[in-house]
């Protein structure tokens, strides 16, 4: 992870590059500390290079730009545009995941043979992991969406499905409610070994 001193230092490292993340924290704060070492702990773990972060504080032109108003935040950016923002401390696991699943996207991407394939889970919920598990083992490309972190996609999705409980996912516009193998098996023509 690199320091950002200045705006333009961050617009000329982040320009045209597909995912990049930037981590406005205040340092020696506990939560911000928190999502620092968090961070820093998922990138290693998953060799993502293209990780920032800010002290707030010290360079308060990069948060005063995006308008950032809480720390910690963790600002991401695709191709030099910033896509979400994602606050307060998570655990490494979370972090982690929005590395992988940025690298899954982009080969989507790359592809267009596959169906379009959202999760829609919670951390917390171990069947969430077990779907996306199964998904990366096949080579399945998908976007996950946390419906604790977004109530308007979880009110689409239950508006969808009549459903609150996760996983569930949309592959290619048929919904799969629960963990049901068979079915995301059949709807994604993955082949049983």
């Amino acid at each position: 992870m690199k320091e950002i001193t200045s705006l333009p230092e961050l617009e000329r490292l982040i320009a045209g590059v597909p995912k990049a993340y930037l981590l406005v924290f205040k340092k020696g704060t506990g939560v911000s500390d928190c999502a620092y070492s968090s961070l820093m702990e998922a990138a290693k773990q998953t060799n993502q290079k293209d990780v920032y972060f800010v002290d707030a504080p010290k360079y308060p032109e990069v948060h005063q730009h995006y308008r950032v108003t809480s720390a910690p935040s963790l600002l991401v950016f695709e191709k030099g545009q910033l896509k979400d923002i994602v606050k307060g401390c998570l655990d490494t696991q979370y972090y982690k995941q929005l590395f992988e699943n940025a690298v899954y996207a982009q080969k989507a991407q790359q592809s267009n043979q596959q169906k379009s394939v959202t999760v829609y889970s919670t951390p917390s919920c171990p069947w969430c992991n077990t779907l996306k598990s199964f998904l990366r083992k096949n080579g399945i490309v998908f976007t996950d969406i946390d419906v604790s972190r977004d109530p308007e996609a979880a009110r689409q999705m239950v508006a969808a499905t009549g459903q609150q409980g996760v996983p569930q996912a949309n592959i290619g516009g048929d919904w799969v409610v629960g963990f049901d193998q068979q079915k995301i098996k059949r709807l994604l023509n993955i082949q049983t070994s």
